[in-house]
């Protein structure tokens, strides 16, 4: 099938070109465009016109969450949004038959205090990040084609090789030999590596999956002690971890916050959150009892491509 995939060059799109390159004619569309291996072509936004007859639209292009909170919001908008809606538009005109778009579990709910995230929440994001996911959603959802199949995703957050954020920080303490000061909070999360998410759009492409919006996750949810032991562990390294008082840690992490330091606010929730999100839903769609990679298994990937680098 002949496959489009916006935002080709960041990190989930690179992973999916590898991921699906083998069975699919992949075509490309970014703000650059040069040329890319396992790739036809890619085209600007403004080449939009001289794209070529395609089955499939993967859409990934957005502007990523910005935990230092430097980024103006109209920002968000006019990417998240305004590329849904352009992208979106010129799906409904053409001859494509599926149109995927990669959301975030920010989009239904900041924060998930007890029990689990699932599709039937209704939707409270905060902050123009999620808001702005919310908002591509809706504009989705209001001119669903009886024709063709159209697919939300909203993925908690995702891993793998090339990943950069919050996860490489952490592995960076860790690989440093750096206490880890956090351990008194204790959470759950919950995270998709990069090969579920492969195999989740894969399955999308090829089934006749119904129309809808789906969580994407790992069946199992880690705390973030349990995380910095796997990455003590896949890099050879012994875990240090210390239970320092959470009022002392919150005080840093406001200061850390108006100086912009590594550990704010924002990032302090990320690291001590509990999130859990249940992926039943689209394992139901899928056929399938679990993902075929575990968040173990995920993970020692991950941390095993920061290791090469």
């Amino acid at each position: 099938m002949n496959i489009l995939i916006t935002g080709i060059h960041g990190f989930v799109g690179a992973n999916l070109v590898a991921a699906l390159e083998t069975n699919h004619t992949i075509y490309g569309l970014d703000i650059i465009a040069p040329p890319k291996d396992g790739v036809i072509k890619t085209f600007s936004w403004d080449e939009i016109s001289e794209i070529p007859e395609i089955d499939t639209i993967i859409h990934l292009a957005g502007k990523a969450h910005d935990t230092k909170n430097q980024t103006e919001a109209q920002v968000y908008f006019d990417i998240n949004t305004g590329l849904t809606q352009k992208i979106y538009d010129w799906f409904l005109q053409s001859s494509a038959k599926k149109f995927i778009f990669f959301s975030t579990v920010k989009a239904a709910a900041d924060t998930v205090a007890g029990g689990f995230l699932t599709e039937d929440v209704i939707p409270t994001p905060k902050g123009p990040y999620g808001e702005s996911k919310i908002a591509a959603e809706n504009y989705i959802l209001q001119f669903l084609p009886i024709d063709k199949s159209v697919y939300i995703l909203r993925p908690a957050m995702i891993h793998g090789p090339g990943n950069k954020g919050n996860l490489n920080l952490l592995y960076k303490v860790v690989k440093k030999g750096i206490p880890y000061p956090l351990g008194a909070f204790e959470n759950r999360r919950s995270f998709t590596s990069i090969d579920n998410i492969s195999f989740v759009v894969e399955q999308l492409i090829i089934q006749d999956i119904p129309t809808g919006v789906y969580n994407v996750a790992d069946d199992e949810s880690l705390s973030t002690n349990e995380l910095i032991k796997l990455i003590a562990s896949t890099s050879g390294k012994r875990s240090k971890i210390w239970h320092w008082s959470p009022q002392l840690i919150r005080m840093c992490a406001q200061i850390g916050t108006k100086l912009h330091l590594p550990l704010n606010n924002e990032r302090l929730q990320k690291l001590t959150e509990n999130y859990v999100v249940c992926n039943n839903k689209i394992k139901s769609a899928m056929g399938i009892d679990k993902m075929p990679v575990s968040a173990k298994n995920g993970f020692e990937k991950t941390i095993q491509s920061f290791e090469r680098k």
